[in-house]
């Protein structure tokens, strides 16, 4: 049964469900199982599980293509960048989430890949990189600093040139843009994060495009999947599945939560500067006072949970260049902000009271 029909806020409860039959379960199912009986369509669970399907049938169908699952979007990450040949250049965000970029820096190092950094909003200078490269990497908004790109353009760019697109649409989730509608190759997703929605499972995922060029890709990264190991247990699977049934209602309420105290803090004292898309609920803050002030918020909320993850039902907060591997253009005060969907009011009397110790 077709649901294109559907708004997405049905859609994500609707995709990825059994066909209705009489005694049929409503939820998919969750099989353990290592191996399979022979001339079946699987016969390794390396291969395959019910579980990966159902799961990948409702990404796939909410981001518009044929999805794939991973172990955790570093294992997604990985996949993705094997598409790149030996020696190939790399364009990637200046700001991007620095598993990818630490990857990318130690892929450099031993020859593998070439890296180019840039400002993903300057598309001037995104098509002067892209000369003679094999992929462009999009973040939209970025991690940390919330660049929002034309991903269109963007897109449109590399493939001029011959590049592929892999854009991360973890932050805005399918719900708010579907990169392959605009010209992206491979969308990628930490289904860690406001997929799976509860802090509870590591997962990754790849989609492409339903073209005969984005199957060619699929069969690619799948392949990359069944030899490289990075494969998904289907618990935590079936989990991420559960999770995105309340997508819409948590990224509803998580936004409208996030607005609301992006407004607010625009006019604290000791905020410096507010950076928020405008859509979804993450923001990034620069507190007065440099690092130790950050660090000092940070530890004192009670209510937002001072974490290293993001897309929770919990709000969380950190300040990013407490980690080496952020770029120094990061600023050091620079708070980086998941909102959840706690009641708004306690949200902001714990935030402006850490604000003010």
């Amino acid at each position: 049964m077709s649901h294109d029909h559907l708004s997405p806020a049905s859609r994500v409860v609707a995709l990825g469900r059994q066909p209705r039959v009489p005694g049929a379960g409503v939820n998919a199912p969750l099989e353990f199982t290592s191996t399979y009986i022979a001339d079946g369509p699987v016969n390794y669970a390396r291969a395959g599980n019910p579980t990966w399907s159902a799961f990948e049938e409702a990404l796939g169908g909410l981001e518009g293509g044929d999805a794939l699952v991973f172990a955790s979007g570093m294992a997604a990450v990985s996949a993705a960048l094997s598409l790149v040949p030996h020696g190939g250049a790399v364009v990637v965000p200046s700001h991007a989430y620095n598993g990818t970029t630490t990857l990318l820096d130690q892929l450099a190092q031993s020859g593998a890949v070439e890296v180019r950094r840039v400002d993903p909003t300057d598309q001037a200078a995104v098509r002067e990189a892209l000369d003679g490269a094999a992929l462009l990497w999009v973040e939209s908004p970025t991690n940390p600093m919330l660049e929002v790109s034309d991903i269109r353009a963007l897109a449109a760019m590399a493939r001029e040139g011959g590049a592929l697109t892999v854009c991360d649409n973890t932050f805005a989730t399918p719900l708010v843009q579907q990169p392959l509608g605009d010209g992206a190759d491979v969308v990628l997703h930490s289904v860690t994060k406001y997929l799976s929605g509860h802090s509870d499972v590591l997962l990754g995922a790849l989609v492409t495009s339903s073209t005969d060029a984005g199957r060619a890709l699929n069969a690619r990264l799948s392949t990359a999947r069944l030899l490289g190991g990075a494969i998904a247990g289907p618990m935590e699977t079936w989990l991420a599945l559960r999770g995105l049934r309340t997508l819409h209602v948590r990224l509803e309420r998580a936004t409208a939560n996030a607005r609301e105290l992006a407004t607010r803090l625009e006019s604290h004292p000791q905020v410096s500067r507010v950076r928020y898309p405008g859509f979804g609920a993450i923001i990034a803050i620069e507190v007065r006072g440099g690092a130790d002030a950050a660090e000092r918020v940070a530890s004192a909320t009670t209510l937002w949970t001072h974490a290293t993850s993001l897309g929770g039902v919990e709000s969380q907060i950190e300040r990013r260049r407490r980690y080496a591997a952020e770029p120094e253009s990061v600023p050091d005060a620079l708070l980086r902000l998941s909102v959840g969907i706690e009641d708004v009011e306690d949200l902001w009397l714990d935030l402006a009271g850490a604000l003010d110790v």
